[in-house]
């Protein structure tokens, strides 16, 4: 949204509206945060996020929403973040915002397909939509609208509130070299991919974030996902996994959400329902640009000082999965409407999409991105 449109609207029902650090006067000189602030009531929330603490990227990102709010209202609009397990469990928090237990939920829409299945779209499927394609589709490509057709069946509006990048593939206590290795394979991996994974012969298990490592250390579980190498690091699987897989084919740009209470969300006032929709699309900049500078260095530390070993999922698993992925979207489209209206949104962007970028973008990725000296493979 352009400043002015955004002031513009704003000033309806407040006074002396701004952005913190936008230039005032003829001069051009900065204004100061309290004449910058949006004026408007006391506000209250609660904001229960499905990330703990220790991800202070995922999680921090919910913390950069709060303080940007409070920033630009003067501390008027004040939204208090609880991490992951504090109110309630990080796979619940929409049942929370749903239920009116926090007017808020910083969380990823797939973690509820069991309420809608289209919900995954929210977040992403396995060989979806990269984080440009996936914020390009749901804010300008028709996503948004359908989504929140879904949504609003459960009392909730969202925003677009950050994306992780493209994932890694895991970590493989042994190394995988064909489909047949993944029959029986005990593998921690939750949602759409794990159902994927279950279908290639896997052994699919579902574990919180602090039991993963537990099960690695104890040969409960034989490999593991995760998010990528800035948080993987932190949770040290590093350790009993060493073989660390590429890509991640089931989150290739996964979205994540600001979850609002319709009902809460119609009580502000116009131009605080601005400052949501203008925070939560900075927030998403925000997160995907500190994954983008954390995870090559991440990468590097992975690699050349805890001895991890860089191997690329086998062409057979690959197409496996493709096929796999493919059919069970088109299961789903067939059993449920609903599914089906997002879905056929969904598939006609990527078909548009995916040939776009596999020509003038991925010849100048084929040639320049090898040109430099791989600090991962020595």
């Amino acid at each position: 949204m352009r400043r002015r449109e955004f002031i513009g609207k704003a000033t309806a029902g407040a006074v002396g509206v701004g952005l913190v650090g936008a230039c005032g006067g003829e001069t051009g000189e900065l204004v100061s945060t309290a004449d910058a602030a949006v004026q408007g009531p006391e506000i209250r929330w609660r904001l229960a996020s499905s990330f703990g603490e220790r991800l202070d990227i995922l999680h921090g990102t919910a913390n950069f929403i709060a303080d940007r709010v409070s920033a630009l209202t003067g501390g008027r609009f004040q939204i208090r973040v609880y991490p992951g397990g504090e109110i309630v469990p990080g796979l619940q928090v929409m049942d929370a915002v749903q239920q009116g237990t926090v007017q808020a939920g910083f969380t990823a829409g797939y973690y509820y397909v069991g309420k809608n299945p289209a919900l995954a779209f929210d977040a992403g499927v396995p060989f979806g939509l990269t984080a440009r394609q996936q914020m390009a589709w749901v804010n300008y490509g028709g996503g948004l609208e359908l989504l929140r057709d879904v949504y609003s069946d459960f009392g909730i509006i969202q925003f677009p509130a950050g994306n992780t990048g493209m994932q890694m593939g895991g970590w493989f206590r042994e190394p995988i070299g064909s489909l047949e290795d993944l029959g029986g394979l005990r593998m921690r991996i939750p949602g759409v991919g794990g159902e994927i994974m279950n279908r290639l012969g896997a052994s699919v298990q579902v574990l919180a974030g602090g039991d993963i490592y537990p099960a690695l250390e104890r040969g409960a579980i034989d490999a593991t996902e995760w998010v990528g190498p800035y948080d993987d690091e932190t949770y040290g699987f590093h350790a009993i996994a060493p073989n660390y897989y590429m890509p991640g084919w089931w989150e290739p740009g996964p979205n994540i959400t600001l979850q609002v209470s319709r009902a809460a969300y119609d009580e502000l006032p116009p131009s605080y329902q601005e400052l949501l929709k203008t925070v939560s699309a900075e927030a998403s900049t925000h997160m995907l640009g500190r994954y983008d500078v954390e995870n090559p260095r991440a990468l590097g530390r992975l690699v050349n000082e805890h001895g991890v070993t860089l191997r690329s999922f086998s062409d057979d698993i690959l197409q496996a999965a493709w096929t796999e992925s493919n059919a069970y979207l088109e299961e789903q489209a067939a059993d449920d409407e609903a599914f089906r209206t997002v879905y056929d949104s969904w598939r006609d962007f990527r078909a548009q999409a995916f040939p776009f970028f596999d020509g003038n973008e991925q010849s100048y990725a084929d040639f320049a991105f090898g040109q430099l000296p791989d600090p991962y493979m020595g």
